[in-house]
């Protein structure tokens, strides 16, 4: 659901997220009370710190190493006097849990995971594939779900409780909280029952374990659940046995995950000797956004219609968990741009290479010798020459059949136009310079311009004669010198509209930049720079090119070589509206949960920080900023931009966040409204 004013926009659960638990408790062999009270604590603690699902693990209730035990009707009936205890406990607790225990049904025995929610059963899940072999030998004790006689049992004074191995539980009150439930050793089948229950709609799947640790078994699991979680686009949320279980031959680890779609939210500390309880906050709109998106997904399931129609979906209920409930959850203020310095190096290493082999590719395939480039000493230029750099060493030709131009117009200062120079110098390339004043001013004076008769008008029409020239000399010079002009404008500048369109920085032969948004590129230039990858007064000269205010110098400076004109200061901060970009295309969320997302990242200057740059040197916004600047970006993207975007050039889609060309990932029409954008966008509060 949308986002509600007031305190509710500061609840998680407004948000399509949801809080899980996965639960290790301490536990006894055999002492089914004493794991009973232990589990419920656990229960209680999960509730208190506001999760509406925990799982616990396998045969938690008896505990798993109880091998013959099993076949006691002791154990068993306390068992199933346990399960009644946890019914009536849970009458009191706000919260959705599975907890493993062994039952009899029918004179068979099977590995059950029971769940509970406010008094009742909602019904029991059963394991499909109880091992035995090397070390197992569950088969000896438990059988199948598949042997299973009927579909439900009575069982703590509650009659016809759905059994089996496809049962779904779906809370009706909460958006695609869709939920399944496994045992262990399913996950490990060639195609585990979740893949199945994925297609038939589950977006969380929990696995109720009891595995044992060996050397190197960690490192399985987590393979097995991330994939299993990217297989099925799902949540994964893995319990397992620790601490308790008897080691008459084996060992344990307590070992317990949260996957959501590959990404790793939270894990245990393996080998504890207490209880433990992890929690992660899952975004289902993620989920089910990645699903619509996935045809592959929707067309496997059409491959298992069969299959897929025999779950039996169980609808509930549930209590919504009010006031101020924030995640705790990582946001990063950028997405692109990994915290961790050996995948941000590795992903820098493969943005560049992805734009230099995307121009390469352009060059061969042309035929054409040469590259032409406008060098304004900016960020996009910067970041654009230093890919044609790197594409000509990657085909083993001069750096001078790079012919770079700076193009000084009214607007140009004496520190842009000096760092072009430097830069062209210090990289090798043929360095060039055309004074376009003269060429402007003869335009103004041709459609009667004021500032051809001497008046200081600076409207749009003065801005896009310097821009319309600059496009128009260098295509005319890669006419002069067979090349190929090489785009500067990145995605940012795209999503915003913020381009002149034709023959201006719109257009180009070719754009290595069309999928990097601007955050990117900022980092890109300082990993090329602390990296060495051409020569320190490369490198040297970069780090001034980042130091700069964004500007487009279409107007005259200040008095102090300041620019007078500020981009981000009209269509607003660039890391914002990146942030903003990334995830209304990227995932379709909702413009509130989008400006909850960012004031979770950007509300403080020590939260997902720009990597390298200390806390004090971050910005923070309020907001009532990020809602200012949210609308800003809704109503260029959705009503004012996609005219732009529908004849952008050829350019390398870079980022998982997507590419905004007709011909990749965004299609769009471009004259579309943003009302429906913008009606959500009014339910942000302006208060915090």
């Amino acid at each position: 659901m949308a986002a509600e004013k007031g305190n509710g926009f500061f609840n998680l659960y407004n948000h399509g997220f949801v809080r899980a638990a996965v639960c290790i408790p301490e536990v006894k062999v055999a002492d089914v009370y004493f794991n009973t009270q232990k589990t419920i604590e656990l229960a209680r603690k999960a509730a208190r710190q506001k999760a509406l699902l925990a799982i616990f693990p396998e045969l938690g209730l008896s505990a798993y190493s109880n091998e013959d035990l099993f076949h006691q009707d002791a154990l068993l009936k306390s068992v199933e006097r346990a399960v009644a205890e946890i019914r009536e406990a849970s009458s009191k607790i706000n919260l959705v849990w599975a907890v493993g225990a062994p039952l009899q049904v029918d004179c068979r025995l099977f590995n059950c995971a029971v769940v509970f929610y406010r008094g009742q059963i909602l019904g029991i899940a059963v394991k499909s594939y109880p091992p035995n072999y090397r070390e197992y030998y569950e088969g000896r004790q438990f059988s199948p779900a598949s042997q299973a006689l009927r579909s439900g049992v009575s069982l703590a004074g509650q009659k016809d409780i759905p059994f089996g191995a496809n049962l779904l539980f779906q809370a009706v009150h909460i958006k695609n909280f869709r939920l399944f439930f496994e045992m262990s050793e399913d996950l490990r089948a060639p195609v585990p029952p979740s893949s199945f229950a994925a297609m038939a709609g589950a977006t969380v799947i929990g696995n109720l374990s009891a595995s044992n640790v060996t050397v190197g078994k960690s490192e399985y699991r987590r393979r097995l659940a991330a994939d299993q979680s990217v297989r099925c686009v799902a949540a994964y949320l893995y319990t397992n046995a620790g601490f308790g279980e008897s080691t008459t031959d084996l060992a344990w680890d307590g070992h317990a995950m949260i996957y959501e779609n590959g990404d790793l939210l939270s894990e245990s500390k393996r080998f504890s000797t207490s209880a433990q309880m992890i929690t992660a906050d899952i975004d289902l709109d993620r989920l089910a956004q990645d699903r619509m998106r996935l045809t592959t997904f929707g067309r496997n399931a059409e491959d298992h219609k069969e299959k897929i129609k025999a779950f039996q979906t169980i609808e509930f209920g549930v209590e919504r968990l009010r006031g101020r409930i924030l995640p705790d959850r990582d946001i990063p203020r950028f997405p692109c741009i990994p915290a961790d310095p050996a995948r941000r190096d590795l992903r820098c290493h493969e943005a560049f290479s992805i734009q230099v082999q995307g121009l390469a590719q352009r060059l061969k395939s042309s035929g054409i010798a040469n590259l032409v480039i406008g060098v304004s000493g900016g960020l996009d230029s910067t970041h654009a020459l230093i890919v044609a750099a790197g594409t000509m060493d990657l085909l083993g030709l001069p750096r001078t059949r790079i012919k770079a131009y700076t193009l000084p117009a009214f607007g140009t200062s004496g520190k842009t136009y000096r760092n072009a120079l430097r830069l062209m110098k210090a990289l090798g390339v043929e360095a060039n310079e055309v004074d376009i004043k003269p060429a402007c001013l003869q335009m103004l004076k041709d459609i009667d311009h004021p500032f051809a008769r001497g008046k200081k008008v600076y409207d749009i029409a003065f801005e896009n004669v310097q821009a319309g020239q600059r496009s128009a000399h260098l295509f005319r010079l890669a006419n002069m010198k067979n090349a190929l002009v090489v785009g500067t404008g990145d995605a940012s500048e795209l999503a915003l509209g913020w381009s002149t369109y034709g023959v201006g920085d719109h257009m180009s032969h070719y754009n290595v930049n069309t999928g990097v948004p601007k955050t990117l590129i900022q980092y890109l230039i300082r990993w090329v720079a602390q990296t060495r990858r051409f020569s320190a007064e490369a490198s040297g000269i970069l780090l001034e090119v980042l130091e700069m205010e964004i500007s487009p110098e279409l107007i005259p400076g200040e008095e102090n070589g300041q620019p007078r004109q500020k981009t981000e200061a009209t269509i607003g901060p660039y890391e914002l509206q990146d942030f903003n970009n990334f995830y209304i295309t990227r995932f379709g969320y909702l413009p509130a949960k989008v400006a909850f997302l960012a004031w979770l990242a950007w509300k403080d200057k020590t939260r997902g920080a720009w990597p390298d740059v200390p806390p004090e040197k971050q910005n923070a916004y309020r907001l009532r900023e990020i809602k200012k600047w949210l609308r800003v970006y809704l109503s260029r993207f959705f009503k004012t931009s996609q005219y732009k975007r529908s004849c952008a050039p050829n350019g390398p889609k870079v980022g998982s966040g997507g590419s905004l060309s007709p011909r990749s990932d965004w299609r769009a029409p471009s004259d579309s409204e943003a009302a429906v954008w913008l009606d959500d966008w009014a339910r942000i509060p302006d208060r915090e």
